[in-house]
């Protein structure tokens, strides 16, 4: 069963180093192109954010989420040497995301916890490798982007690196729930669903194996998401890999996040309802998570 997987991102670990039975790998450089291949049918599942799985699910309504195989606190970093102090400071800054992502959810989240949107700020575009040497070269004052990248532009800026934080929620305003997503076309075949309890089994133990035993894998995971031990361990802390599906948490970041969706693919918003439709528990309980 192929599978569509960001192996960019440390939240794909347990995928990129689990070897499921069952499973073949598709490794791909971003959530987006994972994402785009799910909603083509070319591959049987995928992994993603939320804020991928609220946008394609318009392009394929068969969409389910099925496991978040990851949480992550996002920070967003600064140059002090661009007066940035904090959120408020963002104002007429040159400030780095990643367009229709949960980059840009992140960063609009943040200027509004200081009363400011994007068009307070200069957005400059980038993608997520390219945002820390921008800081550095001063091409940008901050950025909104997820793991690694912040722990980067942080080791590459040194004392001149600042973390901002939403006061209303210390230290993050933003907390990603990363999932691994398919379609009501898989879970209805008998033959592929019992592929994805099975491999759902194996993301559980070795999601419990990273929360555990994290530096006994971190070298795995280094190799696999191309990103240094150190910098990983760095990171770690903002992590977290569930392993299951909390439908009632994750409907409430939807219903949220939803408002951010139709302005982005420019429709009306979508009912709870339907955004509660959207996940399937079903696998996850199968596989007894």
């Amino acid at each position: 069963m192929p599978v569509a997987v960001n192996q960019t991102t440390i939240e794909s670990g347990p995928l990129l180093i689990g070897n499921a039975p069952g499973l073949r790998v598709v490794r791909l450089p971003n959530g987006r192109a994972a994402s785009a291949q799910l909603v083509a049918g070319q591959v049987d599942a995928a992994t993603g954010s939320e804020t991928q799985a609220t946008l394609s699910a318009v392009l394929q309504p068969q969409l389910r989420i099925i496991l978040t195989l990851a949480e992550c606190h996002y920070r967003m970093v600064g140059r002090r040497s661009a007066g940035i102090q904090g959120i408020a400071d963002l104002r007429g800054k040159r400030v780095a995301y990643t367009p229709a992502t949960s980059s840009e959810y992140f960063l609009r989240v943040m200027l509004r916890s200081a009363g400011l949107d994007l068009g307070d700020v200069t957005p400059i575009k980038l993608e997520p490798e390219a945002m820390p040497p921008a800081l550095v070269q001063g091409q940008a004052d901050a950025m909104a982007m997820w793991e690694p990248h912040p722990q980067n532009a942080i080791d590459l800026l040194g004392k001149d690196a600042i973390v901002m934080t939403d006061p209303r929620k210390p230290p993050h305003a933003y907390f990603e729930r990363f999932n691994l997503n398919t379609t009501t076309t898989v879970l209805n075949d008998p033959r592929r669903r019992a592929a994805l309890v099975r491999s759902v089994r194996t993301i559980a133990e070795v999601s419990h194996e990273l929360t555990a035993n994290p530096r006994k894998h971190w070298p795995a995971l280094s190799q696999a998401v191309n990103a240094p031990v150190d910098v990983i361990a760095k990171a770690w802390p903002q992590f977290r890999f569930p392993a299951r599906l909390d439908t009632v948490s994750l409907l409430s970041v939807l219903t949220d996040m939803e408002p951010w969706a139709a302005s982005v693919q420019k429709r009306p918003p979508r009912p709870r309802e339907a955004l509660a439709g959207m996940m399937d528990p079903s696998v996850a309980r199968e596989a007894g998570r």
